[in-house]
């Protein structure tokens, strides 16, 4: 396979998947990473933003497998990289914006159940497709509004509930600040995702797999830089050992969950561009979206968390707006594809008139 800007329709369904499939671990993994650190003794929230994006240095691994296939295909000559400097400083602002947001992220959830992740989904559905419309001008069909509204609506009905879930030792006030950061961080990433395609859109040069990883791999280097300063500040370096010693699971098992972590999320950020890169930014946000149920159902399994009646509605209505926005773009490929069949069938038609 080389390594083009233009894949064939195979090769983006199959990319698609891969990366569809590393965001659903990192929607369904990171938070209740986040939350079994929070909940067996971690409280070091610029810690935790770290681990978020500290993962980056694995994007080096497909990165340098991608370099040697290029190697091998095309000479010597091939470039190292494919990031210039105009899209490494774009990539590096969004990134330094994706430090505050995983930091507001923690910081709500060092003080919500993994259940009220629901009122981050639907907030940043709402921004994500809000800034697609404005952002790359996306067109809306009467499939994705459908989606987008069930989606919201799915899991507003979920966050309705979350006041019944506080966690104990966690006061009123921790509550509510904990919940409005979580809009808040919620708000900011439904921004950044448009922001991404801007990006490729803009790029006045072909995206690439490789590209696209680089991209990654600078924006999350810049977002840990970011949360390196606030943990420098905070003093959070000196006191991982001390938190590690008195971790509920044990000094070993509290390095476990810091590690998985990082890797889990990475998978988060990884999956997060590529749906970006193959689809849209919209797309990526629904599939975080849709995501949510699972989430909620292993909060229930793993933290004892309560499965309402609200949480089977918000199931129901998540998995219909799913099929809805999947069915609309079935139905659009559907109709590109017939387009381009006619076209060159006028085109045959037309050189067959000529000879």
């Amino acid at each position: 396979m080389e390594e083009e800007a233009n894949l064939s329709i195979n090769m983006r369904r199959f990319l698609l998947i891969i990366n569809c499939l590393l965001l659903s671990v990192g929607v369904c993994g990171g938070p209740l990473m986040m939350r079994l650190y929070f909940v067996e003794g971690g409280s070091r929230i610029w810690f935790n933003s770290w681990l978020q994006t500290g993962g980056w240095p694995l994007t080096i691994i497909p990165l340098v497998i991608l370099y040697f296939y290029r190697r091998k295909t095309k000479g010597s000559d091939t470039k190292f990289y494919y990031i210039t400097p105009r899209i490494f400083i774009a990539s590096f602002v969004i990134g330094v914006f994706t430090g505050v947001d995983v930091y507001l992220y923690s910081w709500g959830g060092s003080k919500l159940p993994v259940s009220t992740s629901s009122l981050l989904i639907a907030a940043q559905l709402a921004f994500t497709a809000i800034g697609a419309y404005f952002i790359v001008k996306l067109k809306f069909t009467s499939y994705s509004i459908n989606a987008v509204v069930l989606l919201t609506l799915g899991a507003v009905l979920l966050g309705m509930r979350s006041n019944g879930d506080r966690p104990e030792g966690v006061t009123s006030k921790d509550y509510v600040i904990g919940f409005i950061m979580t809009l808040l961080a919620a708000a900011l990433y439904g921004l950044i995702l448009p922001c991404i395609e801007l990006m490729y859109l803009k790029a006045k040069q072909a995206i690439t797999a490789t590209l696209v990883l680089e991209i990654q791999m600078v924006m999350c280097f810049a977002s840990t830089a970011f949360c390196t300063i606030g943990m420098i500040a905070n003093k959070d370096f000196q006191a991982i050992s001390r938190e590690a010693k008195h971790f509920n699971l044990g000094e070993g098992r509290y390095y476990i969950v810091v590690i998985w972590s990082a890797i889990i999320w990475q998978c988060f950020f990884v999956g997060a561009v590529g749906v970006i890169y193959l689809s849209s930014s919209l797309m990526s946000g629904v599939m975080i979206a849709v995501l949510l149920p699972i989430t909620e159902v292993l909060g229930v399994i793993f933290f004892d968390e309560k499965f309402s009646g609200e949480k089977g509605i918000s199931l129901f209505l998540s998995l219909w707006g799913f099929v809805s926005y999947f069915y609309g773009e079935f139905k659009q490929a559907k109709k590109v594809e017939k387009k381009k069949i006619q076209e060159n069938e006028m085109t045959t038609t037309t050189q067959i008139e000529h000879v």
